[in-house]
């Protein structure tokens, strides 16, 4: 898994929130996208595992600086 690094809007938490559940029922269908949700929900999460499979590949100076530029755009 890696990151789409293309330049996007910022969305809110609201909108955040609304696609995200409109990528999950365009890609598992709405019984896999709750059965997903409610898994997230209710198990422990390895937030540490996610970090090392989402920033694979990448340096910290290529995060730091796309972390820097995001910021320094708002």
């Amino acid at each position: 898994m890696t990151l789409d690094t293309k330049e996007k809007k910022s969305l809110n938490d609201t909108e955040l929130k609304l696609t995200g559940i409109e990528a999950l029922n365009k890609a598992l269908g709405a019984v896999d996208a709750y059965r997903f949700m409610t898994l997230l929900h209710n198990e422990r999460t390895d937030y540490v595992e996610i970090s090392r499979r989402l920033y694979e590949g990448q340096s910290i100076d290529d995060i730091f600086t796309r972390a820097k530029t995001h910021w320094s755009d708002k």
